[in-house]
């Protein structure tokens, strides 16, 4: 098999002596008193940050962070759930020239340990009610710092040693370098579930950050004058890149609520005013359980497929669809805020990436033909840099054209539009979590009594899908389903917990004697 070949990315490019502190620089002068970031919790108090607020905020944790031994290069790990402080820590980090390595506060202990090991951590930012956790999973960590409360909630004692209070790491910014950092250097991490065994670490460079701040705030429009909500997890692509930094390259505000409500939800969007937000079929159908205010300000949400009829009808906005991945960092397709789109489409490629269709056989589908979805762009600047660590799988992530595989299954239209058909063979989407059947399986396999397991989508009302564990026994072991299901508690996060375990003689086989997971689907529905 050839070698891959990554196109470089060229000598002179769009942010060439450019970094991530730059663009917020830049914000607290030209929109210094405009409001960026307004914490709306569910308990205590709220805040509101200006931009020149926030920068100020940012310099102060940098310095602090840099008292206290954090230098450039160095991994923080940011176990936290939605808060200011999450923001804060994220471009110190930036500022700094370290890197920010944000987790899934859902995480089993197992995956928790993973994460901080294998990007080698040196110090951590979390919350009350995660510190022990943190503590317990990477006892390598020089100290862990937390925040006053949990998300607003009051926090209990805590129970660990040497945990920093997070407005004790303050200092006078004077001292902080002023030069820009490379925008090719590393800049975070999000782990993200793939097809092996474990998660892998996406890692985006600062001129990653810029091209997906930059192309979110075009694609969708955004202004000074627009608001967002956020309640999808900071953690994540979706509520990091395209509501927080794509807002922050427009100069507009994001609302930031703890985590998504349906009774709470119209009364924060009108609230402040929001203008836009990223939505998902479970928040729709949650939302129809409750009344629509006469008026709200809404031009659109943002979701995986173009005018979905309850945005429409229900609640008068327009869905915008899109596709996007951690990998890719912002939309490799997108829909048109103010043309047509095909009805549940997710858009037309965008500009700075080129999309393709393939068979099984690898060439391209015919127009209204299904396949998958191949994207192709620049590493470093429109595509992830490299999986932290792992040259073996950052080499199989493209073909020897530099040609990415997504794994999902989409049909492009003779009007250019593609239309999302379903996940890839082995990758489940639980409720808006990207789930690998493989880390199931894997945990699964560890249990005495289990011969072979396949771990498949099962259909749900309101998650879309969630995982089924089909297994065959070694012999006749008693409480086997139980003790899976136990396993699974133990080392899996609870999305990624099996609805059912289900005990077969046999599964249905491939051509090549692969187990057909399409039968098992089929079983199931």
């Amino acid at each position: 098999m050839p070698a891959p070949t990554a196109l470089p990315v060229p000598r002179l490019h769009p942010f060439l002596g450019l970094d991530v502190p730059w663009l917020l620089r830049e914000r607290a002068r030209t929109q210094a008193e405009r409001p960026y970031l307004v914490w709306d919790p569910f308990e205590g108090e709220g805040r509101s940050y200006s931009y020149r607020e926030f920068a100020r905020a940012v310099d102060r944790f940098a310095a602090g962070l840099a008292a206290r031994g954090v230098a450039k290069g160095d991994f923080v790990l940011i176990h936290l759930d939605n808060c200011p402080e999450f923001l804060v820590c994220w471009h110190a980090c930036s500022r700094l020239g370290a890197v920010a390595v944000t987790t899934n506060t859902r995480s089993s202990p197992e995956e928790l340990a993973y994460y901080a090991a294998h990007c080698a951590a040196s110090v951590a930012l979390t919350q009350p009610a995660l510190v022990d956790l943190v503590a317990t999973c990477a006892p390598r960590l020089r100290w862990i710092a937390a925040t006053a409360t949990d998300q607003g909630a009051p926090a209990a004692v805590f129970a660990t040693r040497g945990v920093v209070p997070f407005p004790e790491i303050d200092a006078e910014p004077e001292g902080l370098p002023t030069t820009s950092h490379d925008p090719l250097a590393f800049n975070s991490v999000q782990y993200t579930s793939g097809t092996t065994a474990r998660p892998k670490g996406v890692v985006w460079t600062h001129a990653n950050v810029l091209w997906g701040a930059r192309m979110t705030a075009t694609h969708l429009h955004l202004t000074p004058s627009d608001v967002g909500l956020v309640f999808f997890p900071l953690f994540h692509t979706n509520a990091l890149m395209y509501s927080s930094l794509g807002t922050l390259w427009g100069g507009g505000s994001i609302v930031v609520l703890p985590r998504y409500s349906a009774s709470r939800f119209w009364d924060k969007a009108v609230g402040n005013g929001c203008t836009w937000t990223c939505s998902s079929p479970f928040m729709m159908k949650t939302l129809t359980q409750n009344p629509v205010p006469e008026r709200h300000q809404f031009r659109f949400w943002g979701s995986g497929t173009t005018d979905p009829p309850l945005a429409r009808e229900r609640f008068r906005v327009q869905g915008l669809g899109w596709f996007g991945m951690t990998e890719t960092i912002t939309f490799p397709t997108i829909g048109d805020l103010d043309l047509p789109n095909r009805p549940l489409g997710m858009g037309r490629p965008a500009p700075g990436y080129e999309v393709e269709v393939r068979r099984d056989d690898g060439r391209p589908v015919d127009l209204g033909e299904t396949g998958e979805l191949m994207i192709r762009g620049i590493p470093g600047l429109s595509l992830f840099q490299e999986y932290l660590g792992d040259p073996e799988a950052t080499a199989a992530a493209f073909d020897a054209e530099g040609w990415m595989a997504t794994g999902d299954q989409v049909t492009p239209y003779p009007d250019g539009h593609l239309r999302f058909e379903g996940r890839g063979k082995d990758m489940l989407r639980v409720g808006g979590e990207n789930v690998a059947a493989a880390e199931i399986e894997r945990v699964v396999q560890t249990v005495e009594g289990v011969f072979e397991v396949a771990v498949v989508s099962m259909p749900h009302d309101t998650l879309g899908e969630v995982p089924a564990a089909f297994v065959i026994p070694a012999g006749s072991p008693p409480d086997l389903s139980e003790r899976i299901l136990s396993a699974c508690r133990e080392r899996l996060a609870d999305f990624k917990v099996p609805r059912q375990v289900i005990l077969v003689e046999e599964l249905p086989r491939s051509t090549l004697n692969k187990v057909s997971k399409k039968d098992l689907r089929a079983r199931l529905r």
